[in-house]
């Protein structure tokens, strides 16, 4: 089963400490990576700084574009009332056939926040439980969604260049 999983971290710096630990549990057999990006926000910061995995160069066009949807309406968007609530508001028109709903990004847009960081995956034949105990120390926080066949099959058509 795919799942779009967002993993937030109580420091700028925590999701890219993750990504070497998220490799490991690859490697390890634990989950299989699609593709991430990580959003590191430094305290003081007036938007935060992101970096995209492109686990697949072949498909990394497809992802970045995933990315960019989802990163740039979360946090590059005016934050002013209605401005904001629009933003989510379309860029929810584009993911909710992928299985990632408003209120999930509205949850990930107020986690997120200065002094905080975040990694965001996209991932299959994955054991989030287990992943989750390997990034133990770090203050993390998980948001995940399982995405049903359907949802699979629209994100890695519209977005994983299958």
């Amino acid at each position: 089963m795919a799942a779009f999983t967002v993993w937030k971290f109580d420091s700028p710096d925590g999701a890219d400490g993750a990504q070497s630990v998220l490799k490991d549990c690859e490697g390890d057999g634990l989950i299989k990576i699609l593709d991430h990006a990580v959003v590191s926000w430094p305290e003081g910061a007036s938007q935060p700084r992101t970096k995209q995995g492109h686990e697949e160069t072949w498909r990394g066009t497809g992802w970045g574009a995933l990315w960019g949807v989802v990163v740039g309406a979360l946090f590059f968007v005016p934050v002013i009332g209605g401005v904001a609530g629009a933003a989510l508001g379309a860029i929810s028109k584009v993911t909710e056939d992928a299985g990632i709903s408003k209120d999930q990004l509205e949850r990930i847009r107020t986690e997120v926040t200065p002094g905080t960081s975040a990694l965001f995956l996209v991932t299959e034949e994955g054991n989030l439980d287990r992943v989750g105990e390997r990034f133990h120390g770090g203050h993390s926080k998980l948001i995940d969604t399982n995405l049903t066949d359907a949802e699979r099959s629209v994100l890695l058509e519209t977005f994983g260049g299958r």
